[in-house]
């Protein structure tokens, strides 16, 4: 059993920057691959970033394309989402997750654990 929890979002003005955080627990940090997903009220939840166990490789969701950079520290156990120059359209809960399969994945199912979210608002 992994637990996730998020912290670091909050309202913010576009153009702004936030960093996401997510603290895991339990069984060994380094041998998940970890994403953050994202929902916005009325769609279904989306993938926004995902690295690998050791932190080498990452991907990132189109929309999100540099101005966003996923990183972790596996000495600490965490995962980080730095976001900058946030849209409107970026608004929504934002969730992280582990993935404890051979490959990683942008699929949002092929996840085993996840956190409770973090709202992020972005005004215009």
């Amino acid at each position: 059993q992994v637990q996730l929890v998020e912290s670091g979002g909050g309202l913010v003005q576009a153009g702004g920057s936030l960093r996401l955080s997510c603290a895991a627990s339990g069984r060994t940090f380094s041998n998940y691959h970890m994403g953050w997903f994202r929902q916005a009220p009325g769609k279904e939840r989306e993938f926004v970033a995902a690295i690998s166990r050791s932190g080498f490789t990452a991907y990132y969701a189109d929309s999100v394309k540099d101005r966003f950079t996923i990183s972790r520290d596996n000495a600490e156990n965490t995962v980080y989402l730095q976001m900058n120059n946030l849209k409107p359209e970026d608004t929504a809960v934002y969730y992280c997750a582990a993935d404890m399969a051979v490959g990683m994945s942008k699929l949002a199912y092929a996840y085993d654990y996840w956190g409770q979210g973090t709202q992020v608002t972005v005004s215009s």
